[in-house]
């Protein structure tokens, strides 16, 4: 029987693109082209309404509750942080009150939930460790245990994750990835033994030298807790649903859930929209949520944080073969939630063009906007598309409702011109575009009474 629990839940509010695409002019400035490729009005008024709904609510809930002696691990993705410090500063310090709580623990989550680690691991690795350079300085703790986006999880994450010096990360237990095993039990998957021939190590790896550990007192490889998927769900996707079986879901049924389960340990993940959001206040989520505790004390089960639960069962930690190809815990639990459409394989290989062209011109301000367009969300949104079913509601419950209005073929297509429009506009900062542009206007002294004097005046600016 389970006795330790630990309850996780990941707060991300993506950057939304702005549909239809915006013709981007030529010589555009980077703010410029920034601001015809998201819609931040439409990002706004999703913020402020999930925040009214869900973020105060569920973040003073969870203040509470920690303060009463759960313990809790919370993780925010730094596109979440960026549109609170922008329209809700007060929101923010919220959740800095509630991370500084002693019972608290900050789970490092990719920063922008972004696919870059399908395009570029080294930079994913860069990112990574700025992440958490990042979240110390918001909230004042140091995470050392990390959620990659949408918990996934594959042999090369992990092994990115060890090289970093992370101690542990979180994966969702799917019975495709866990095989026979249980996701109750703590688990590892570096190699940890001696191999039977002597490896080589002529070359001094440089990347210890720029990066140093996480963690340094780690002295294995990242221990990994899965997710229990189904128990999860019960709460993340079922809770409000008339038609299961297990509604209405009552917090001593629940806690007897977990109290039967056998183990060594419970891992629960949940979108922290599941508060209030997904589940509306009427569902009565919050009351199940509330009572929940003291059900779990009389079921004599102990909530721990992330590390706390690694602490204890690192001793007993089983080793988990992982694949090559990502675990998530989104949809069916495979990439093909996020690939399984022509739209979605479509707007991958643009993304990876778009951060190619990025790089090519060395400019930071474009490859932090590569990032940002490599956010998950945008494949997550048109995985509809050409589907139906469960997952394509899923989907389609997160499509933005102002975009429905060009159809669907209309959205998919309009998405495509975004990163189109994206490539192009990059294209004029290549260096050997503005080389060749600086030689032209050293040649050129006296310009023509119809050319431009500033080309890389602002566009707003020349159109105000």
């Amino acid at each position: 029987m389970v006795a330790d629990l630990a309850i996780y839940t990941v707060v991300h509010q993506p950057r939304r693109l702005k549909l239809p695409a915006q013709p981007i002019p030529r010589g555009a400035s980077v703010s410029d082209i920034t601001h015809c490729l998201f819609d931040e009005r439409m990002n706004e008024h999703y913020f402020r309404k999930v925040a009214r709904y869900s973020y105060y609510p569920a973040g003073r809930m969870f203040l509470d509750l920690v303060r009463q002696g759960m313990r809790l691990s919370i993780g925010f993705s730094l596109s979440f942080v960026r549109q609170a410090s922008m329209w809700d500063p007060e929101l923010l310090a919220l959740f800095r009150e509630l991370v500084a709580e002693e019972n608290v623990e900050l789970i490092g989550v990719e920063p922008y939930h972004s696919f870059l680690f399908l395009l570029d691991m080294p930079a994913f690795m860069v990112r990574m460790q700025q992440m958490v350079d990042e979240l110390e300085e918001i909230f004042g703790k140091r995470p050392v245990v990390t959620d990659t986006t949408e918990m996934c999880m594959s042999a090369t994450l992990y092994n990115a994750l060890d090289t970093l010096g992370f101690r542990g990360a979180v994966m969702d237990g799917r019975p495709w990835v866990m095989g026979w095993r249980e996701s109750t039990h703590l688990y590892h998957y570096g190699d940890d033994g001696t191999y039977a021939l002597p490896i080589e190590t002529k070359q001094k790896n440089s990347r210890a030298k720029q990066i140093p550990p996480i963690d340094p007192e780690r002295t294995s490889s990242p221990y990994l807790l899965t997710r229990h998927t189904e128990l999860s769900d019960d709460v993340g996707y079922r809770f409000s649903n008339q038609s299961w079986a297990g509604y209405p879901l009552y917090a001593d049924t629940y806690a007897n859930w977990l109290a039967d389960t056998w183990g060594d340990l419970l891992f629960i993940g949940w979108d922290f929209e599941t508060f209030g959001e997904h589940h509306r206040l009427d569902s009565g989520i919050f009351e199940f949520m509330r009572s929940l505790p003291n059900e779990l004390t009389r079921r004599k089960v102990n909530t721990y944080t992330a590390s706390e639960l690694i602490e204890r069962h690192r001793e007993n930690s089983y080793h988990l073969p992982l694949p090559v190809y990502p675990t998530t815990w989104a949809g069916s639990g495979g990439m093909e939630f996020f690939l399984g459409n022509s739209a979605q394989q479509v707007i991958l290989q643009l993304m990876g063009h778009v951060y190619g062209m990025a790089k090519l011109t060395e400019n930071p301000e474009l490859i932090d906007l590569a990032y940002w367009l490599s956010q998950s969300d945008n494949l997550h949104l048109i995985q509809w598309y050409g589907r139906s079913g469960s997952e394509a509601e899923v989907s389609a419950y997160f499509t933005p409702q102002e975009w429905w209005a060009l159809g669907a073929n209309g959205v998919i297509y309009e998405q495509q011109q975004v990163y189109i429009n994206a490539l192009r506009a990059m294209e004029p900062y290549l260096p050997a575009r503005l080389a060749r542009q600086t030689k032209r206007k050293v040649n050129n002294k006296v310009p023509r009474q119809d050319q431009e004097l500033e080309p890389a005046l602002s566009y707003i600016a020349r159109h105000a």
